[in-house]
Protein backbone atom coordinates (compact mmCIF):
# COMPACT_ATOMS: atom_id res chain seq x y z
CA UNK A 1 0.00 0.00 0.00
CA UNK A 2 1.97 3.44 -1.26
CA UNK A 3 1.98 6.07 1.80
CA UNK A 4 -1.40 7.80 2.47
CA UNK A 5 -1.39 11.19 1.35
CA UNK A 6 -2.63 14.39 3.09
CA UNK A 7 -6.11 14.84 3.04
CA UNK A 8 -7.44 18.89 3.87
CA UNK A 9 -10.27 17.62 6.83
CA UNK A 10 -10.60 20.82 7.80
CA UNK A 11 -8.57 22.20 6.78
CA UNK A 12 -10.41 25.97 5.32
CA UNK A 13 -7.25 27.62 4.23
CA UNK A 14 -6.28 27.86 0.40
CA UNK A 15 -2.34 28.75 1.46
CA UNK A 16 -2.17 26.19 4.36
CA UNK A 17 -2.95 23.95 1.77
CA UNK A 18 -0.95 24.64 -0.97
CA UNK A 19 2.18 25.36 0.82
CA UNK A 20 1.93 22.22 3.13
CA UNK A 21 1.54 19.54 -0.15
CA UNK A 22 -2.42 18.88 0.69
CA UNK A 23 -4.30 16.99 -2.02
CA UNK A 24 -6.08 19.49 -3.59
CA UNK A 25 -8.91 19.29 -6.56
CA UNK A 26 -8.26 22.46 -8.53
CA UNK A 27 -11.41 24.49 -8.91
CA UNK A 28 -9.19 27.51 -9.82
CA UNK A 29 -10.94 27.71 -13.48
CA UNK A 30 -14.14 29.00 -12.22
CA UNK A 31 -12.08 31.85 -10.84
CA UNK A 32 -11.28 33.19 -14.62
CA UNK A 33 -14.63 32.72 -15.42
CA UNK A 34 -15.86 34.72 -12.46
CA UNK A 35 -13.67 38.11 -12.36
CA UNK A 36 -14.20 38.39 -16.36
CA UNK A 37 -18.44 38.23 -16.38
CA UNK A 38 -19.23 40.21 -13.53
CA UNK A 39 -18.60 41.47 -9.72
CA UNK A 40 -21.31 41.15 -6.75
CA UNK A 41 -22.04 36.89 -6.83
CA UNK A 42 -24.00 35.26 -4.20
CA UNK A 43 -23.41 31.15 -4.17
CA UNK A 44 -25.47 29.10 -1.86
CA UNK A 45 -24.38 25.69 -0.73
CA UNK A 46 -24.87 23.47 2.12
CA UNK A 47 -22.39 23.43 5.15
CA UNK A 48 -19.51 21.34 4.96
CA UNK A 49 -18.96 21.98 0.76
CA UNK A 50 -15.91 24.10 0.73
CA UNK A 51 -17.61 27.44 0.39
CA UNK A 52 -14.77 28.65 2.62
CA UNK A 53 -11.87 27.25 1.28
CA UNK A 54 -12.94 28.17 -2.30
CA UNK A 55 -13.50 32.36 -0.62
CA UNK A 56 -9.72 31.94 0.49
CA UNK A 57 -8.71 30.84 -2.75
CA UNK A 58 -10.09 34.35 -4.07
CA UNK A 59 -8.78 36.31 -1.72
CA UNK A 60 -5.14 33.94 -2.41
CA UNK A 61 -5.96 35.28 -6.27
CA UNK A 62 -6.85 38.84 -5.43
CA UNK A 63 -3.72 39.36 -3.15
CA UNK A 64 -1.48 38.06 -6.03
CA UNK A 65 -0.26 35.59 -4.76
CA UNK A 66 0.93 33.65 -8.26
CA UNK A 67 3.12 31.07 -6.25
CA UNK A 68 0.84 29.33 -4.66
CA UNK A 69 -1.03 28.50 -7.76
CA UNK A 70 1.70 26.95 -9.76
CA UNK A 71 0.29 24.32 -11.98
CA UNK A 72 -2.82 25.27 -11.21
CA UNK A 73 -5.62 25.79 -13.78
CA UNK A 74 -5.81 29.79 -13.73
CA UNK A 75 -2.02 30.12 -14.16
CA UNK A 76 -2.46 29.24 -18.02
CA UNK A 77 -4.47 31.78 -18.53
CA UNK A 78 -3.42 34.78 -16.27
CA UNK A 79 -0.84 37.06 -16.50
CA UNK A 80 -1.15 40.16 -14.61
CA UNK A 81 -1.79 39.11 -10.67
CA UNK A 82 -2.52 42.42 -9.67
CA UNK A 83 -2.92 43.07 -6.18
CA UNK A 84 -6.14 44.60 -4.44
CA UNK A 85 -6.87 44.95 -1.11
CA UNK A 86 -8.71 42.07 -0.09
CA UNK A 87 -11.57 42.67 3.02
CA UNK A 88 -12.58 39.15 4.50
CA UNK A 89 -15.71 38.75 6.61
CA UNK A 90 -16.07 35.33 8.03
CA UNK A 91 -18.88 34.92 9.70
CA UNK A 92 -18.33 30.85 10.51
CA UNK A 93 -16.79 29.44 14.27
CA UNK A 94 -19.14 31.62 16.49
CA UNK A 95 -22.26 31.40 17.69
CA UNK A 96 -24.52 34.34 17.85
CA UNK A 97 -26.60 34.58 20.46
CA UNK A 98 -27.36 38.02 20.36
CA UNK A 99 -27.18 41.22 17.96
CA UNK A 100 -24.28 42.49 19.81
CA UNK A 101 -22.58 39.15 19.06
CA UNK A 102 -22.72 40.31 15.22
CA UNK A 103 -21.65 43.88 15.67
CA UNK A 104 -18.31 42.78 17.83
CA UNK A 105 -17.60 40.19 14.85
CA UNK A 106 -18.14 42.95 11.82
CA UNK A 107 -15.97 45.51 14.67
CA UNK A 108 -13.02 43.27 15.68
CA UNK A 109 -12.35 42.77 11.17
CA UNK A 110 -13.44 46.42 10.39
CA UNK A 111 -10.58 47.24 13.29
CA UNK A 112 -8.34 45.09 11.49
CA UNK A 113 -8.82 47.05 7.98
CA UNK A 114 -8.68 50.24 9.75
CA UNK A 115 -5.44 49.72 10.95
CA UNK A 116 -4.29 49.09 7.65
CA UNK A 117 -6.06 51.50 6.17
CA UNK A 118 -6.99 54.37 8.17
CA UNK A 119 -10.02 55.28 10.08
CA UNK A 120 -11.46 58.98 9.16
CA UNK A 121 -14.27 58.12 11.21
CA UNK A 122 -14.89 58.61 15.16
CA UNK A 123 -18.36 56.84 14.25
CA UNK A 124 -18.83 53.52 15.92
CA UNK A 125 -21.73 52.53 13.78
CA UNK A 126 -20.24 49.78 11.38
CA UNK A 127 -22.06 50.88 8.57
CA UNK A 128 -20.31 54.18 8.13
CA UNK A 129 -16.93 52.51 9.26
CA UNK A 130 -17.76 49.87 6.24
CA UNK A 131 -18.03 53.14 4.14
CA UNK A 132 -14.99 54.50 4.83
CA UNK A 133 -12.59 52.20 4.59
CA UNK A 134 -13.70 50.98 1.65
CA UNK A 135 -12.91 54.66 0.33
CA UNK A 136 -9.64 54.64 2.70
CA UNK A 137 -8.37 51.50 0.88
CA UNK A 138 -9.02 52.98 -2.54
CA UNK A 139 -7.46 55.62 -1.55
CA UNK A 140 -4.43 54.64 -0.31
CA UNK A 141 -3.51 51.44 -2.89
CA UNK A 142 -5.08 53.28 -5.92
CA UNK A 143 -6.91 49.92 -6.08
CA UNK A 144 -10.64 48.55 -6.06
CA UNK A 145 -11.75 46.75 -3.26
CA UNK A 146 -12.54 43.32 -2.58
CA UNK A 147 -14.85 42.04 -0.79
CA UNK A 148 -15.71 38.50 0.33
CA UNK A 149 -17.93 37.36 2.83
CA UNK A 150 -18.27 33.64 4.34
CA UNK A 151 -21.29 32.58 5.57
CA UNK A 152 -23.28 35.68 5.56
CA UNK A 153 -26.73 33.96 6.97
CA UNK A 154 -24.84 32.41 9.87
CA UNK A 155 -26.50 34.73 12.46
CA UNK A 156 -29.73 34.37 11.03
CA UNK A 157 -29.99 30.90 11.14
CA UNK A 158 -29.32 30.67 14.12
CA UNK A 159 -31.74 32.51 15.76
CA UNK A 160 -34.75 31.72 13.29
CA UNK A 161 -36.43 30.64 16.25
CA UNK A 162 -36.08 33.58 18.09
CA UNK A 163 -37.77 36.72 16.03
CA UNK A 164 -36.99 39.28 18.22
CA UNK A 165 -32.95 38.95 17.89
CA UNK A 166 -33.23 37.58 13.96
CA UNK A 167 -34.96 40.93 13.44
CA UNK A 168 -32.55 43.01 14.92
CA UNK A 169 -29.97 40.99 13.60
CA UNK A 170 -31.32 41.51 9.93
CA UNK A 171 -31.79 45.41 10.70
CA UNK A 172 -27.65 45.51 11.26
CA UNK A 173 -26.84 43.56 8.33
CA UNK A 174 -29.24 45.71 6.25
CA UNK A 175 -27.55 48.76 6.61
CA UNK A 176 -24.27 47.18 6.94
CA UNK A 177 -24.58 45.62 3.59
CA UNK A 178 -26.12 48.56 1.50
CA UNK A 179 -22.73 49.96 1.07
CA UNK A 180 -21.94 46.82 -1.31
CA UNK A 181 -24.93 49.32 -3.61
CA UNK A 182 -23.56 52.77 -2.73
CA UNK A 183 -19.67 51.53 -2.72
CA UNK A 184 -19.83 50.27 -6.12
CA UNK A 185 -17.62 52.44 -7.89
CA UNK A 186 -14.47 51.56 -5.01
CA UNK A 187 -15.58 47.84 -5.45
CA UNK A 188 -13.36 45.21 -8.20
CA UNK A 189 -15.25 42.35 -7.00
CA UNK A 190 -17.40 40.83 -3.94
CA UNK A 191 -18.86 37.01 -3.62
CA UNK A 192 -20.86 36.64 -0.58
CA UNK A 193 -22.12 32.63 0.27
CA UNK A 194 -24.34 31.27 2.39
CA UNK A 195 -27.05 29.02 2.94
CA UNK A 196 -30.71 30.77 2.02
CA UNK A 197 -31.78 33.88 1.00
CA UNK A 198 -33.52 36.29 3.89
CA UNK A 199 -35.78 39.48 2.84
CA UNK A 200 -34.92 42.57 3.96
CA UNK A 201 -30.82 41.72 3.81
CA UNK A 202 -30.02 44.85 1.63
CA UNK A 203 -27.97 42.21 -0.56
CA UNK A 204 -30.80 40.99 -1.89
CA UNK A 205 -33.10 43.91 -1.46
CA UNK A 206 -30.37 46.64 -3.19
CA UNK A 207 -28.31 44.93 -5.49
CA UNK A 208 -30.25 44.51 -8.34
CA UNK A 209 -27.23 43.51 -10.19
CA UNK A 210 -26.54 40.25 -7.75
CA UNK A 211 -25.69 37.72 -10.23
CA UNK A 212 -27.01 34.48 -7.92
CA UNK A 213 -24.90 31.45 -9.63
CA UNK A 214 -26.41 29.15 -7.02
CA UNK A 215 -28.62 27.02 -9.60
CA UNK A 216 -26.21 28.13 -12.29
CA UNK A 217 -24.94 25.03 -14.68
CA UNK A 218 -21.79 26.64 -15.13
CA UNK A 219 -21.20 27.06 -11.50
CA UNK A 220 -22.70 23.79 -10.12
CA UNK A 221 -19.32 22.16 -9.25
CA UNK A 222 -18.17 25.12 -7.62
CA UNK A 223 -17.53 23.31 -4.82
CA UNK A 224 -18.14 19.43 -4.18
CA UNK A 225 -16.30 16.94 -5.84
CA UNK A 226 -17.60 15.89 -9.13
CA UNK A 227 -17.21 12.12 -10.41
CA UNK A 228 -14.63 12.78 -12.59
CA UNK A 229 -13.02 14.74 -9.95
CA UNK A 230 -13.39 11.74 -7.59
CA UNK A 231 -11.64 9.36 -10.05
CA UNK A 232 -9.08 11.61 -11.22
CA UNK A 233 -7.92 13.06 -8.02
CA UNK A 234 -8.10 10.47 -5.45
CA UNK A 235 -6.93 6.68 -7.19
CA UNK A 236 -4.97 5.92 -4.40
CA UNK A 237 -7.30 6.65 -1.84
CA UNK A 238 -9.79 4.37 -3.57
CA UNK A 239 -7.38 1.71 -3.64
CA UNK A 240 -6.47 2.04 0.00
CA UNK A 241 -9.95 1.94 0.57
CA UNK A 242 -10.87 -0.47 -1.38
CA UNK A 243 -8.10 -3.01 -0.19
CA UNK A 244 -9.08 -1.97 3.43
CA UNK A 245 -12.72 -3.27 2.87
CA UNK A 246 -12.36 -6.42 0.57
CA UNK A 247 -14.25 -4.80 -2.18
CA UNK A 248 -12.81 -4.12 -6.07
CA UNK A 249 -12.73 -0.48 -7.19
CA UNK A 250 -15.45 -0.51 -8.97
CA UNK A 251 -17.28 -1.33 -5.70
CA UNK A 252 -15.83 0.51 -3.78
CA UNK A 253 -16.80 3.77 -5.90
CA UNK A 254 -20.13 2.23 -6.35
CA UNK A 255 -20.50 2.47 -2.49
CA UNK A 256 -18.34 5.72 -2.21
CA UNK A 257 -21.28 7.25 -4.36
CA UNK A 258 -24.30 5.52 -2.80
CA UNK A 259 -23.30 6.79 0.98
CA UNK A 260 -21.58 10.53 -0.24
CA UNK A 261 -23.03 11.28 -3.75
CA UNK A 262 -25.91 12.32 -5.42
CA UNK A 263 -26.48 16.72 -4.86
CA UNK A 264 -27.60 18.46 -7.88
CA UNK A 265 -27.64 22.03 -8.16
CA UNK A 266 -29.14 22.54 -11.49
CA UNK A 267 -32.15 21.67 -13.65
CA UNK A 268 -29.08 20.02 -15.94
CA UNK A 269 -28.40 16.85 -13.73
CA UNK A 270 -26.51 14.47 -16.24
CA UNK A 271 -23.64 14.83 -13.36
CA UNK A 272 -23.77 13.95 -9.55
CA UNK A 273 -21.76 16.24 -6.62
CA UNK A 274 -20.56 14.51 -3.78
CA UNK A 275 -20.51 16.08 -0.43
CA UNK A 276 -16.73 16.75 -0.01
CA UNK A 277 -16.32 16.49 3.79
CA UNK A 278 -17.79 12.99 4.18
CA UNK A 279 -15.70 12.17 1.39
CA UNK A 280 -12.45 12.89 3.02
CA UNK A 281 -13.43 11.71 5.99
CA UNK A 282 -14.27 8.48 4.59
CA UNK A 283 -11.11 8.08 2.92
CA UNK A 284 -9.07 9.13 6.07
CA UNK A 285 -10.73 6.30 8.17
CA UNK A 286 -11.04 3.59 5.32
CA UNK A 287 -14.69 3.12 5.88
CA UNK A 288 -17.91 4.10 4.99
CA UNK A 289 -18.86 5.68 7.85
CA UNK A 290 -21.71 8.61 8.29
CA UNK A 291 -19.96 12.20 9.64
CA UNK A 292 -22.49 14.87 8.10
CA UNK A 293 -24.80 14.62 10.42
CA UNK A 294 -21.67 14.40 13.15
CA UNK A 295 -20.56 18.46 12.46
CA UNK A 296 -24.34 19.78 13.64
CA UNK A 297 -27.33 20.08 12.82
CA UNK A 298 -29.82 22.78 13.11
CA UNK A 299 -32.43 21.19 15.48
CA UNK A 300 -35.22 24.05 14.77
CA UNK A 301 -35.09 22.42 11.39
CA UNK A 302 -36.41 19.03 12.53
CA UNK A 303 -39.05 20.65 15.47
CA UNK A 304 -40.29 22.43 12.22
CA UNK A 305 -41.05 19.70 10.31
CA UNK A 306 -42.87 17.28 13.70
CA UNK A 307 -44.84 20.81 14.32
CA UNK A 308 -46.61 20.85 10.38
CA UNK A 309 -47.22 17.17 10.90
CA UNK A 310 -44.68 17.15 7.50
CA UNK A 311 -45.21 14.07 5.19
CA UNK A 312 -41.54 12.68 6.09
CA UNK A 313 -42.14 9.53 3.85
CA UNK A 314 -41.70 12.55 0.93
CA UNK A 315 -38.21 12.96 1.69
CA UNK A 316 -37.24 9.82 0.15
CA UNK A 317 -40.30 9.26 -2.68
CA UNK A 318 -39.98 13.32 -4.38
CA UNK A 319 -41.25 16.73 -3.37
CA UNK A 320 -42.71 18.62 -6.34
CA UNK A 321 -41.94 22.25 -5.66
CA UNK A 322 -42.12 24.90 -8.55
CA UNK A 323 -39.13 26.96 -9.65
CA UNK A 324 -39.98 29.95 -8.06
CA UNK A 325 -40.34 28.43 -4.31
CA UNK A 326 -36.97 26.71 -5.17
CA UNK A 327 -34.82 29.20 -6.92
CA UNK A 328 -35.60 32.44 -4.85
CA UNK A 329 -35.44 30.19 -1.27
CA UNK A 330 -36.52 32.60 0.66
CA UNK A 331 -36.33 31.69 4.51
CA UNK A 332 -39.89 30.90 5.37
CA UNK A 333 -40.31 29.53 9.36
CA UNK A 334 -43.82 27.86 8.19
CA UNK A 335 -42.61 26.31 5.07
CA UNK A 336 -39.38 23.99 5.87
CA UNK A 337 -39.49 22.24 1.93
CA UNK A 338 -36.88 25.03 0.55
CA UNK A 339 -34.64 25.33 3.56
CA UNK A 340 -34.23 21.54 3.76
CA UNK A 341 -33.14 22.15 0.41
CA UNK A 342 -30.69 24.63 1.08
CA UNK A 343 -29.07 23.06 4.10
CA UNK A 344 -28.55 19.92 1.74
CA UNK A 345 -31.30 17.39 3.56
CA UNK A 346 -32.79 17.64 0.07
CA UNK A 347 -31.90 17.73 -3.65
CA UNK A 348 -32.82 17.95 -6.97
CA UNK A 349 -33.43 15.07 -8.30
CA UNK A 350 -35.46 15.95 -11.52
CA UNK A 351 -36.86 18.81 -13.33
CA UNK A 352 -39.78 19.25 -15.36
CA UNK A 353 -39.77 21.57 -18.53
CA UNK A 354 -43.11 21.70 -18.98
CA UNK A 355 -44.19 22.53 -15.65
CA UNK A 356 -41.29 24.37 -14.64
CA UNK A 357 -41.05 22.62 -11.58
CA UNK A 358 -38.54 20.23 -9.80
CA UNK A 359 -38.89 17.12 -7.96
CA UNK A 360 -36.47 17.18 -4.73
CA UNK A 361 -35.55 14.27 -2.54
CA UNK A 362 -32.57 12.55 -0.20
CA UNK A 363 -29.69 12.75 -1.70
CA UNK A 364 -27.90 9.81 -0.40
CA UNK A 365 -27.81 6.82 2.14
CA UNK A 366 -25.59 8.87 4.55
CA UNK A 367 -28.40 11.83 4.56
CA UNK A 368 -31.18 9.67 4.57
CA UNK A 369 -30.37 7.93 7.99
CA UNK A 370 -28.95 10.77 9.33
CA UNK A 371 -32.26 12.61 9.12
CA UNK A 372 -34.12 9.37 10.17
CA UNK A 373 -32.39 9.23 13.32
CA UNK A 374 -32.73 12.87 13.89
CA UNK A 375 -36.62 12.46 13.67
CA UNK A 376 -37.08 9.21 15.19
CA UNK A 377 -36.37 10.90 18.92
CA UNK A 378 -38.67 13.33 17.85
CA UNK A 379 -41.88 11.23 16.82
CA UNK A 380 -41.16 9.43 19.88
CA UNK A 381 -42.21 12.05 21.92
CA UNK A 382 -39.01 13.66 22.91
CA UNK A 383 -39.54 17.24 21.74
CA UNK A 384 -35.57 17.79 22.89
CA UNK A 385 -33.80 15.22 20.65
CA UNK A 386 -33.06 14.27 24.04
CA UNK A 387 -33.23 10.55 23.63
CA UNK A 388 -30.87 7.72 22.36
CA UNK A 389 -33.13 5.10 20.32
CA UNK A 390 -30.19 2.53 19.51
CA UNK A 391 -31.75 0.67 16.52
CA UNK A 392 -28.89 -2.13 16.63
CA UNK A 393 -31.47 -3.51 19.87
CA UNK A 394 -34.46 -3.79 17.47
CA UNK A 395 -31.85 -5.85 15.04
CA UNK A 396 -30.65 -8.42 17.65
CA UNK A 397 -34.12 -9.33 18.59
CA UNK A 398 -35.26 -10.23 14.95
CA UNK A 399 -31.81 -11.66 14.91
CA UNK A 400 -32.64 -13.70 17.23
CA UNK A 401 -35.82 -14.36 16.38
CA UNK A 402 -37.34 -12.86 19.70
CA UNK A 403 -40.38 -11.05 17.64
CA UNK A 404 -42.04 -10.41 21.11
CA UNK A 405 -39.01 -8.90 22.22
CA UNK A 406 -38.90 -6.48 19.56
CA UNK A 407 -42.10 -5.23 19.41
CA UNK A 408 -42.64 -5.42 23.06
CA UNK A 409 -39.48 -2.70 22.75
CA UNK A 410 -41.36 -0.35 20.59
CA UNK A 411 -43.89 -0.63 23.21
CA UNK A 412 -41.32 0.32 26.05
CA UNK A 413 -40.76 3.53 24.16
CA UNK A 414 -44.09 4.63 23.38
CA UNK A 415 -44.85 4.12 27.31
CA UNK A 416 -41.72 6.34 28.70
CA UNK A 417 -42.44 8.98 26.17
CA UNK A 418 -43.70 12.34 27.27
CA UNK A 419 -47.41 12.16 26.58
CA UNK A 420 -49.23 14.39 24.32
CA UNK A 421 -52.38 16.58 24.36
CA UNK A 422 -53.58 16.46 20.63
CA UNK A 423 -54.33 13.08 19.83
CA UNK A 424 -54.58 12.77 16.18
CA UNK A 425 -50.76 14.58 16.25
CA UNK A 426 -50.18 11.82 18.64
CA UNK A 427 -51.24 9.02 16.30
CA UNK A 428 -49.69 10.42 13.46
CA UNK A 429 -46.45 10.52 15.59
CA UNK A 430 -46.92 6.79 16.36
CA UNK A 431 -46.90 5.90 12.91
CA UNK A 432 -44.27 7.77 11.49
CA UNK A 433 -41.91 6.26 15.10
CA UNK A 434 -42.88 2.87 13.46
CA UNK A 435 -42.03 3.26 9.84
CA UNK A 436 -38.92 4.49 11.07
CA UNK A 437 -37.88 2.10 12.88
CA UNK A 438 -38.21 0.01 9.75
CA UNK A 439 -36.66 2.17 7.38
CA UNK A 440 -33.13 3.07 9.67
CA UNK A 441 -33.16 -1.20 10.49
CA UNK A 442 -32.10 -0.58 6.60
CA UNK A 443 -28.85 1.41 7.12
CA UNK A 444 -28.03 -2.40 8.44
CA UNK A 445 -30.42 -5.01 7.09
CA UNK A 446 -31.98 -5.27 3.57
CA UNK A 447 -35.48 -3.60 4.50
CA UNK A 448 -38.82 -2.50 2.56
CA UNK A 449 -41.11 -0.18 3.84
CA UNK A 450 -43.81 0.61 0.94
CA UNK A 451 -47.70 1.22 1.77
CA UNK A 452 -48.54 0.82 -1.94
CA UNK A 453 -51.48 -1.54 -3.09
CA UNK A 454 -50.63 -5.14 -2.54
CA UNK A 455 -47.01 -4.62 -0.79
CA UNK A 456 -46.97 -5.13 3.33
CA UNK A 457 -45.91 -2.25 5.36
CA UNK A 458 -42.72 -3.69 6.44
CA UNK A 459 -40.15 -6.63 4.86
CA UNK A 460 -37.12 -7.52 6.58
CA UNK A 461 -34.70 -9.94 5.51
CA UNK A 462 -32.57 -11.69 8.21
CA UNK A 463 -29.51 -14.30 7.57
CA UNK A 464 -32.38 -17.04 8.28
CA UNK A 465 -35.66 -16.12 8.19
CA UNK A 466 -37.81 -13.15 6.57
CA UNK A 467 -39.89 -10.79 8.57
CA UNK A 468 -43.77 -9.53 6.95
CA UNK A 469 -45.23 -6.91 9.27
CA UNK A 470 -48.90 -5.20 8.83
CA UNK A 471 -50.00 -2.61 10.52
CA UNK A 472 -53.65 -1.82 11.98
CA UNK A 473 -54.73 1.08 13.47
CA UNK A 474 -57.90 0.67 16.10
CA UNK A 475 -58.22 -2.86 14.88
CA UNK A 476 -57.05 -6.19 15.67
CA UNK A 477 -53.97 -8.19 14.95
CA UNK A 478 -55.84 -10.64 13.32
CA UNK A 479 -56.60 -8.53 10.66
CA UNK A 480 -53.40 -7.39 9.91
CA UNK A 481 -52.48 -11.07 9.75
CA UNK A 482 -55.56 -12.05 7.72
CA UNK A 483 -54.35 -9.18 5.19
CA UNK A 484 -50.81 -10.82 4.51
CA UNK A 485 -52.71 -13.71 3.95
CA UNK A 486 -55.37 -12.91 1.82
CA UNK A 487 -52.87 -10.54 -0.51
CA UNK A 488 -50.69 -13.05 -0.73
CA UNK A 489 -47.45 -11.28 0.69
CA UNK A 490 -45.24 -14.03 0.86
CA UNK A 491 -45.57 -15.41 -2.43
CA UNK A 492 -42.71 -12.99 -3.73
CA UNK A 493 -40.49 -14.63 -1.32
CA UNK A 494 -41.37 -18.41 -1.70
CA UNK A 495 -38.65 -19.25 -3.63
CA UNK A 496 -35.81 -17.29 -1.70
CA UNK A 497 -35.72 -20.49 1.44
CA UNK A 498 -35.57 -18.72 4.35
CA UNK A 499 -38.30 -19.08 6.87
CA UNK A 500 -41.15 -16.66 6.66
CA UNK A 501 -42.27 -15.29 9.60
CA UNK A 502 -45.96 -13.10 9.50
CA UNK A 503 -46.60 -10.46 11.96
CA UNK A 504 -49.77 -8.62 12.18
CA UNK A 505 -50.33 -5.96 14.45
CA UNK A 506 -52.50 -3.57 16.19
CA UNK A 507 -51.93 -0.05 17.56
CA UNK A 508 -54.57 0.78 19.96
CA UNK A 509 -54.81 5.05 19.36
CA UNK A 510 -57.09 5.08 22.93
CA UNK A 511 -54.24 3.27 24.97
CA UNK A 512 -51.44 4.79 23.00
CA UNK A 513 -49.40 1.46 22.69
CA UNK A 514 -49.29 -1.97 20.71
CA UNK A 515 -52.08 -4.20 21.96
CA UNK A 516 -51.98 -6.61 20.38
CA UNK A 517 -49.61 -9.16 17.55
CA UNK A 518 -50.03 -12.24 15.84
CA UNK A 519 -47.12 -14.11 15.12
CA UNK A 520 -47.52 -17.13 12.25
Amino acid sequence: MNKPRYLPIGIQTFEELRTKNYVYVDKTAFIDSLVRNGKPYFLSRPRRFGKSLFLSTLKSYFEGRKDLFEGLAISKTETEWKQYPVFYFDFTGKNYETVDDVILKIDDTLSGLENIYGKNTESTDIAIRFKNVIEAAYKKTGQQVVVLVDEYDKPLLQNVDNKEVEDKIRSVLKGFYGNLKGEDQYLQFVFITGVTRFDKVSIFSDLNNLNDISLSEKYSAICGISQAELESNFKPEIEAMAEKNGCSKEECIAELKKNYDGYHFSKEIQSDIYNPFSLLKAFSDLRFGSYWFSTGTPTFLTKMMLDMSFDYKSLEEGIDVDSRSLEEYRLNATEPVPLLYQTGYLTIKNYETDFDSYTIALPNEEVKFGMYKRLLPLYAGYPNDDKKIEIVNFLKELRAGKVNEFMERINNIFAAAPKQTNQKQYELNCQAFVWLIFKLMGEFVLCEVQNGKGRSDAVVWQKDAIYIFEFKMDGTAKEALEQINSKDYPIAYQNDGRKIVKVGVNYSSAEKQLTEWVIE
